[in-house]
C-alpha cells in the first residue's frame, strides 16, 4: 500500500534512507552520509514523501520536490519485489513530469530507471561528493 508519509515515522525512513545509501554508494566514504543525515531529516519533512507499506512496516518510500525525485529507496530485503516499481508508477500517476539525478557508477539504479522509460538528458558533477551523476527525466 502506498500513502503519504505519517511524520510519526519519520525515523524509519531515515533509518532506511542512511542504511541504503551506505550500502549502494559504497564509493562514496560513509561518514559523508552520516554528517547529512540532519540536513536530510529536515528536508524530508518539507517534501512530499511517498511510502510503500506492507503490514504498518516501510519497505521503501520515494521523495519529490515538486516534480523531482530527491531519493526512491527500498530496503535491501524488499529489492526486486516491484517496490521501487510500484512507487514510481504511483508518481508518474500523479505528475506528468518527473526528473532525477542519480551517480553515473550506480549502474543498477540507472538500469531502473532507463526500464521506467527516464532518459539520460545530461551529464554533471555532484558538487558536494564530486561524483559524475546523470540526470534523467520522464514524460507523459
Amino acid at each position: 500500500m502506498i500513502e503519504e508519509l505519517n511524520k510519526k515515522d519519520i525515523n524509519q525512513i531515515m533509518d532506511i534512507w542512511l542504511k541504503e545509501n551506505k550500502r549502494t554508494h559504497n564509493y562514496i566514504p560513509e561518514e559523508y552520509w552520516d554528517n547529512h543525515f540532519e540536513d536530510v531529516k529536515k528536508g524530508i519533512l518539507k517534501a512530499k514523501i511517498y511510502v510503500y507499506k506492507e503490514k504498518e512496516e516501510i519497505c521503501g518510500f520515494i521523495g519529490l520536490s515538486d516534480t523531482y525525485i530527491a531519493g526512491i529507496f527500498v530496503k535491501a530485503k524488499k529489492q526486486s519485489m516491484g517496490i521501487g516499481r510500484n512507487l514510481i508508477q504511483y508518481c508518474k500517476s500523479k505528475y506528468p513530469e518527473l526528473m532525477l539525478s542519480v551517480y553515473v557508477k550506480n549502474e543498477r539504479a540507472i538500469a531502473f530507471y532507463k526500464k521506467e522509460e527516464f532518459k539520460i538528458v545530461k551529464e554533471e558533477t555532484d558538487k558536494t561528493t564530486n561524483e559524475k551523476e546523470y540526470v534523467m527525466v520522464w514524460k507523459k
